[in-house]
């Protein structure tokens, strides 16, 4: 098993360019299960997901050819029973939550799924109960059973509303929009989740001849249609990588420019950080984020898109942690969202978690220790901690940053961080 070894004191400075957005790529891959025809796709970051989702579509019947300029095409397999197939095996389901996202489209495509439960990472409940709700609407007969969800029918349009006390679903309404476009009849979906993500499957599904009105608005309307046709599409920038490295060169007192994300899907991260005491410099593809010398306290409060992300929470409490003064992070989202508190207390942050709420107390400096990520963006988080801290950080379970983050150490030594890749003789 990997580890990643952090050697902190260094200021990072120069341009990045991140990769495709692995939370657009995985709802798109399952996307293409809905048409009979070869489908394209661009900018397709090598990443542990990724790869995950692909085993997926091959199992359910749909080559994938992945080539060297970072495209993949998927076509459905030929000959009998191909694309027959309507299990989502255990196996592959309970690493990664957005594998949850082939049972709309195999349900709208072949009438019926049987899907396991999601896993990924763990960092309290994550229900799908909105997801279900909503193929329920569409005339869905859903069954759970050893573990699996088992739906069948054909669907119908109707009107629904898939808000939940955290907000809006992002793979619920990535789901259901799945299923909608070859749902006979209209669908209306109320509470829609707005992320740029859902806006870049939608347009995907456009491309492929569904017609869907209130694109990026919380109210979708679908005229569900017959078939769909295989289309070509970029992805869009990973806001969150973008945003991570973002945080990096300030964090260490340096000056980083981002390219391939559009700075208005970071509109609230950009404005906290001009909050913090960074300087932020915008053009139509990249954001240039500079120390000023000063980081300032403030306060965070995680919501749906526009609001600030979940997935930024952690970095910046590490960001937050060397501020001066006092801040407050509330998580909206997901309220138990703060695993990576513990290990941050390991690197002499001070931090006192009570309910959905962090309290970081401001320190002169953080300390290299070794340290165990817990979570995707918490090993993100973690890593950011090292780059500043006294000495050297070792991070363990890498695998989990592997899953979001595209070469991540290769792409901060660009920027002159000293982080290296090696095996954990320690074992998990």
């Amino acid at each position: 098993m990997d580890k990643l070894v952090v050697t902190g004191g260094k200021t990072l400075e120069g341009t990045v360019a991140v990769s495709g957005a692995k939370n657009a790529v995985l709802p798109l891959l399952a996307a293409t299960l809905l048409t009979d025809e070869p489908c394209g796709i661009e900018r397709v970051p090598d990443l542990r997901d990724v790869n995950t989702m692909i085993r997926m579509m091959e199992t359910l019947g749909v080559a994938v050819e992945r080539r060297a300029d970072g495209s993949i095409e998927t076509r459905p397999e030929a000959g009998p029973g191909a694309g027959d197939t309507t299990v989502a095996p255990y196996e592959l389901v309970k690493t990664m939550r957005a594998s949850i996202t082939v049972l709309g489209p195999l349900l709208a495509k072949r009438g019926e799924a049987r899907v396991s439960f999601p896993g990924g990472c763990v960092f309290g409940p994550r229900p799908i109960d909105l997801h279900l709700q909503g193929l329920r609407a569409l005339g869905a007969e859903i069954d759970v059973e050893a573990g699996y969800i088992e739906a069948r029918g054909k669907l119908r349009g109707a009107e629904m509303y898939l808000g939940g006390p955290c907000g809006s679903t992002v793979t619920g309404t990535a789901n259901v929009l799945m299923a909608a476009v070859l749902a006979e009849g209209r669908t209306v979906i109320d509470g829609a989740a707005c992320e740029p993500e859902v806006t870049d499957l939608a347009r995907f599904l456009v491309k492929m001849g569904a017609s869907i009105e209130g694109i990026g608005s919380p109210r979708l309307t679908i005229e569900g249609v017959r078939e769909l046709h295989g289309a070509s599409h970029r992805v869009i920038g990973d806001r969150i990588e973008a945003g991570t490295f973002l945080v990096a060169g300030p964090l260490t007192g340096g000056d980083v420019t981002v390219t391939g994300v559009e700075p208005r899907r970071l509109r609230s991260v950009l404005e906290k950080m001009r909050e913090i005491g960074i300087e932020i410099i915008e053009g139509d593809d990249f954001v240039r984020a500079r120390s000023t010398g000063v980081l300032k306290s403030t306060e965070i409060v995680t919501l749906p898109f526009p609001g600030f992300p979940t997935d930024l929470q952690a970095q910046f409490m590490t960001l937050l942690s060397i501020a001066d003064g006092i801040s407050i992070v509330t998580e909206k989202i997901y309220p138990e969202r703060f695993m990576h508190v513990a290990e941050l207390h390991r690197m002499r942050a001070k931090i006192r978690k009570e309910g959905p709420n962090a309290i970081v107390i401001g320190t002169d400096r953080l300390s290299g220790a070794p340290v165990m990520a817990s979570d995707l963006r918490a090993s993100a988080a973690l890593v950011l901690a090292g780059l500043v801290a006294d000495g050297v950080t070792e991070i363990r379970r890498v695998y989990h940053i592997d899953r979001g983050y595209e070469r991540i150490e290769e792409k901060l030594q660009g920027l002159g961080a000293t982080v290296v890749r090696a095996k954990d003789s320690d074992g998990p």
